[in-house]
């Protein structure tokens, strides 16, 4: 099979930004993940390069977003806030007004579509932006540490050029600015596994919110209940995203990596492993279709950094032919280093817990089955 070409679509540039010291959400995790792949030898090479973002610009954040909306981001970038902004979302501890909130977010959407532009004009099979992933914003609101919906913006410009999209989200929140975008689009399947809404914000993604006219069928929602590990997601994943892709046979898959999935996330309530994406990783690129991926949400910082810098090396296809990086059977050091590698340490579920999760995922995608299914032609 030939080499996959690969970018890293990042720059100095990005790592000038950031939100308020308060704020748990660190734009620095992208330049650890680069640095950490640096320190390891895997960042460049053959079939993998680092490409610069450009930001976007009005008229592409227009696909999505309200002119009024945009007024308003800049404005409050400039100071200028009122009691009314908080009606657009902002000034929230989720979504702080600060000096910079405009400029990063329109370079972290611009790194998403510099990547989708790779993908159309075949120079990548494979573009991973770790600044994009901002699921929550909606066209006139922001939500979730979420200005500009880069996701939605990168689908948009794939629709447009004739591209069926796969859009695979398996951030721990539910993507509701990008679901919202597209529930009545067929042209777009927009897809997420993610804590249910019973437990974690936005409060919703539920399996009978499965679009509408058109779309009917074409927004999948699969819910993981609080406490779901490898093996659970693995079950979810396995038996609801691989047949719907499958079925929808798209041109390319856009897929949000988000890390707060990961057991000791501060804001979120799964227990999983790194582990768990670098497993799935490759039945994704076995449909050999081009790929943007994004970064999302993760609060933990080294270890978001650590699960992004291994979805890389499984991505770029390092992982099938240098078992040095797998970290398999090294020394467990504490805190969350490996000595041989980036994969985390398997971790097991009590009894009670691992009946509890597969339960409630059975469920799930029992309703899945009768809701989504049929509308696919996916036979039980």
């Amino acid at each position: 099979m030939p080499q996959r070409q690969c970018v890293f679509v990042h720059s100095p540039e990005i790592e000038q930004y950031h939100y308020p010291p308060d704020s748990p959400f660190k734009t620095q995790r992208a330049a650890q993940t680069r640095a950490l792949l640096i320190s390891m030898g895997l960042f460049e090479g053959e079939g993998r390069r680092e490409v610069a973002p450009v930001a976007a610009t009005r008229a592409e954040a227009e696909l999505f977003h309200t002119p009024a909306y945009l007024d308003i981001l800049a404005r409050t970038a400039g100071g200028d806030f009122v009691a009314a902004d908080l009606e657009s979302g902002l000034g929230t501890p989720e979504t702080p007004v600060f000096r910079d909130q405009l400029t990063y977010a329109m370079l972290a959407a611009g790194a998403s579509l510099t990547g989708a532009r790779a993908l159309l004009d075949g120079s990548a099979d494979i573009a991973f932006n770790p600044s994009g992933g901002y699921h929550h914003a909606y066209a006139d609101r922001a939500g979730g540490f979420c200005y500009i919906n880069d996701v939605v913006l990168a689908c948009r410009v794939l629709r447009d050029a004739g591209k069926r999209v796969f859009c695979l989200d398996l951030d721990a929140h539910h993507g509701n600015g990008t679901q919202a975008a597209f529930y009545g689009d067929p042209a777009v399947l927009t897809m997420s596994l993610h804590e249910s809404g019973a437990t974690l914000y936005p409060w919703g993604g539920f399996e009978d919110e499965i679009g509408e006219s058109p779309g009917r069928g074409f927004n999948v929602n699969m819910p993981l209940p609080a406490g779901t590990d490898d093996d659970a997601f693995e079950l979810a994943f396995r038996n609801s995203v691989l047949p719907l892709l499958s079925a929808y046979n798209p041109d390319v898959i856009v897929l949000e990596l988000g890390m707060d999935v990961l057991t000791g996330d501060p804001l979120t309530h799964l227990c999983m492993t790194n582990n768990a994406f670098a497993d799935v990783l490759p039945a994704l690129l076995a449909h050999n279709k081009p790929m943007l991926v994004t970064g999302g949400g993760g609060y933990h910082p080294r270890n978001t950094a650590r699960g992004w810098a291994l979805a890389w090396t499984v991505l770029c296809g390092l992982e099938e032919t240098n078992d040095e990086w797998v970290g398999m059977g090294g020394v467990f050091l504490g805190s969350s280093e490996w000595a041989a590698g980036l994969r985390d340490m398997k971790t097991y579920s009590q009894q009670q817990d691992h009946d509890r999760v597969h339960a409630e995922i059975r469920t799930s995608l029992d309703k899945l089955r009768r809701l989504v299914f049929p509308i696919h032609n996916i036979l039980p």
